[in-house]
């Protein structure tokens, strides 16, 4: 397939709105004829479907944001959260795995590696050849990350590598991750440092699928490092470095959780309004009570809202501005809005949206997981004010 974001010129600014428009259509295409259909069926399953993940990677999207001589589309944040977007009104899962493709292990790489590195990686993974994982939690660390116990010890040219990682999307079915490791003293953000591991390493193999509330289609499975040996050659920066790398990365993974968040409050939201214009109670369309209006006022403003947040951090991105406190509005925001929202549109269904034959049950159990991964609402809280308070 030629891929759909090359018919757009590079350089474009996605602030205006007939070239947004222009993306979401192809993408929103995308998603109604090759994911819409399968939905249900991938949740029921928790089926991880990787064939359409090359078919993503075949259309540019999955290295939305890597230069074109390293294999990607070679676009910015605009276009990034625009195709998250458009994939989350249809199925958070989906776009919470295409997201945690792009900004995390391909991110990661992309902003830290060297460029034998970025050679080496880079093309694998913005073609969806290769599909990337993202290792930093732990199952006694969680927030507490500089707490973690998965160490990296040196042993001549190679790192030998011991523990786990909690909660990895992608963690059975990737090709390669980027891990951070402890090489110094627990609790000191200088002793983290970030290994790129392959799969088909020798210790390198993943735990338990986890069985979750929602996003079931996203795998989520432990990684486990037993004697592991790692070439020193798959560093990425200097030792020392992970923790400070690990923290710019998930400037831009709050991004991408935003703008998962806002496709997933945009999806029950047109759901809701679709339904209450066709229900009708005591003879008139539910849509013309207060009680219901009311509420698609609310979601619809919420909605807006999350969205110039979003793109205000995605600005920020595209200029290299520092978006640390930006990109954790707009997560914190967007994904509590996805929640209201979600809750909101099953609510209006009524009884109907409590059943799997209508699709706002499934963005009620997707939306919470927004609130939680890549930091959680308290965590973005915290960030925030510290910024603020500098």
């Amino acid at each position: 397939m030629d891929s759909i974001l090359t018919d757009i010129p590079a350089g474009y600014d996605f602030s205006n709105s007939d070239n947004q428009r222009m993306i979401e259509q192809m993408v929103g295409d995308f998603a109604e004829k090759h994911i819409r259909p399968h939905v249900m069926e991938w949740d029921e399953a928790q089926y991880f479907p990787i064939e359409l993940f090359k078919q993503l990677g075949e259309l540019g999207l999955m290295g939305v944001v890597v230069p074109e001589e390293y294999g990607g589309s070679g676009f910015g944040y605009f276009e990034y959260v625009t195709v998250i977007v458009e994939i989350a009104k249809v199925c958070g899962s989906i776009g919470l795995s295409v997201a945690a493709h792009n900004s995390l292990c391909t991110g990661h790489i992309l902003a830290f590696g060297n460029e034998e590195q970025k050679q080496r990686w880079l093309p694998k993974l913005a073609t969806a050849e290769w599909i990337g994982a993202w290792g930093l939690t732990e199952a006694n660390t969680g927030s507490d990350a500089l707490g973690m116990n998965t160490t990296a010890v040196p042993d001549g040219d190679y790192y030998v590598v011991n523990g786990s990682k909690n909660w990895i999307t992608h963690g059975k079915s990737s090709n390669v991750a980027v891990v951070m490791v402890r090489t110094g003293e627990k609790g000191d953000s200088h002793g983290i440092s970030a290994l790129v591991i392959e799969k088909g390493t020798a210790g390198f193999t993943h735990g338990k699928k986890e069985n979750k509330l929602g996003m079931r289609a996203s795998e989520t499975t432990e990684l486990i490092f037993d004697n592991c040996r790692v070439p020193k050659e798959n560093l990425l920066g200097k030792s020392g470095e992970g923790f400070a790398q690990a923290m710019k990365v998930l400037d831009g993974g709050r991004i991408s959780i935003a703008a998962l968040s806002l496709g997933i409050a945009k999806g029950a939201f047109d759901a809701a309004v679709k339904y209450a214009k066709e229900r009708k109670q005591f003879g008139q369309p539910i849509s013309n009570f207060q009680g219901i209006s009311f509420k698609l006022a609310d979601m619809a403003t919420e909605i807006e809202a999350a969205e110039l947040l979003i793109m205000q951090a995605a600005d920020l991105k595209n200029k290299h501005l520092p978006v640390t406190k930006q990109s954790a509005m707009a997560k914190y925001f967007a994904s509590e809005v996805a929640v209201r929202c979600a809750n909101e549109a099953v609510q209006i269904f009524g009884g109907y949206g409590y059943t799997k034959d209508f699709p706002v049950e499934k963005y009620y159990r997707d939306a919470k997981l927004c609130t939680i991964g890549e930091g959680t609402s308290e965590i973005q809280k915290i960030v925030i004010s510290r910024e603020i308070l500098k």
